[in-house]
């Protein structure tokens, strides 16, 4: 996110996230007590924009995932080989600090979430979200995320629409 008001690395021991708060207890627990043991057992990867100061605005988090082709509405399974599940990434979280909403953040981590799993040299064919709420999932599908027919709150993007 060159020459935007906030940087996008990997999260580190040096940043300060004891003063995160995106008004969801749940996500903010979760990047307090539980990222860092998730990094460190490699089942999720932690992202965060940093102000200047390197306060934490915001956060997102990656991890591999597969999804059925069977799950996978009908003209999108079709264009896919016939394996029991084609593998994806699945963005966990994405959580934006309260004194950062409505500057466009909650976009730009999504952005940044899908231009590393296109880029990713590991196989992977969709960006998943599970949507905490119908709120979040209207914000994925403003940005072009398609609903799982069987699951109104897990969304996925094609990465060769994002390439």
């Amino acid at each position: 996110m060159s020459g935007a008001p906030f940087q996008v690395a990997a999260l580190d021991t040096d940043h300060d996230r004891s003063g995160f708060n995106c008004g969801t207890p749940p996500l903010d627990r979760y990047f307090r007590e539980q990222v860092t043991q998730d990094i460190r057992r490699r089942v999720a990867a932690c992202f965060v924009a940093l102000t200047d100061t390197q306060r934490i605005a915001g956060y997102y988090t990656l991890a591999s995932a597969c999804v059925p082709l069977v799950d996978l509405p009908p003209d999108t399974a079709k264009r896919l080989p016939r394996y029991p599940a084609v593998p994806a990434v699945r963005m966990g979280r994405l959580a934006v600090d309260q004194d950062f909403k409505g500057q466009g953040l909650s976009a730009a981590l999504l952005a940044d979430a899908l231009a590393r799993a296109a880029r990713s040299e590991v196989a992977t064919c969709a960006l998943l979200v599970d949507a905490k709420d119908d709120e979040a999932a209207a914000f994925y599908r403003h940005h072009g995320f398609i609903r799982l027919p069987e699951s109104p709150l897990m969304l996925f993007l094609p990465l060769a629409t994002v390439r």
